[in-house]
């Protein structure tokens, strides 16, 4: 990959401005030649970069802000990108718990609620609701056992939150913990403690929130 895709993929990445000397600090070990040289040429890239993005050809620019570097919906696409996001399906709003839950039915499936409930150490027949609800989750059919439990699966929706081809893509826990971080980073509840003698966790009920960032702004 040329130093130039590198960058433009680290400024896009980027949630917020990011410095020159950030970019150089995350492109140095991939990068031949000294500091000055490699900065020289991070600098002459980014200039190319922006160029390149202020054709007409392109929706976004390239633009230097808080001594940072940012991509951006350019203003003239504003209103068209405004339009798209309040279609969108507001962003999805989960407790810890909930994730819990969740994690441990994308490893075990197909699972019942006491097998997840073993597993967590706490009963989690509250939380099932709302992965039902949020379509992360849905029943496939029942474990034939004396009582035959619902056994629950995850769903389209949940490999498309993921980006996951199929279930089979999952990656390690250590990793699906990381990934559930990110993605779920600005939409978790605060974490509450859990009290190890307790018997059950309530209801995962937290609304969804009232509206959605709509783009990238300066």
């Amino acid at each position: 990959m040329s130093l130039k895709a590198k960058i433009e993929a680290i400024i896009y990445a980027a949630e917020t401005p990011i410095t020159l000397d950030q970019i150089v600090g995350l492109v140095k070990e991939s990068e031949t030649g000294d500091e000055t040289d490699l900065r020289s040429r991070v600098r002459a890239a980014i200039e190319e970069l922006t160029v390149d993005y202020s054709s007409e050809n392109h929706g976004i620019e390239l633009r230097q802000i808080a001594n940072g570097y940012r991509m951006s919906t350019k203003p003239e696409q504003h209103d068209l990108v405004r339009s798209f996001a309040k279609s969108l399906k507001p962003p999805i709003r989960l407790s810890l718990p909930a994730l819990e839950t969740l994690a441990v039915i994308a490893y075990k499936q197909p699972v019942t609620v006491p097998e997840i409930s073993e597993i967590r150490g706490v009963d989690s027949s509250g939380v099932i609701g709302t992965l039902l609800d949020r379509k992360l989750i849905t029943t496939s059919g029942r474990k034939d056992v004396i009582g035959r439990p619902i056994l629950y699966k995850t769903t389209k929706e949940f490999l498309l939150r993921f980006g996951l081809k199929d279930v089979n893509e999952l990656p390690s826990m250590e990793e699906f913990e990381k990934l559930v971080a990110e993605s779920f980073q600005s939409d978790l509840l605060p974490a509450t403690s859990r009290v190890q003698d307790a018997p059950s966790e309530p209801a995962d009920t937290q609304p969804d929130p009232a509206s959605i960032e709509t783009e990238k702004s300066a």
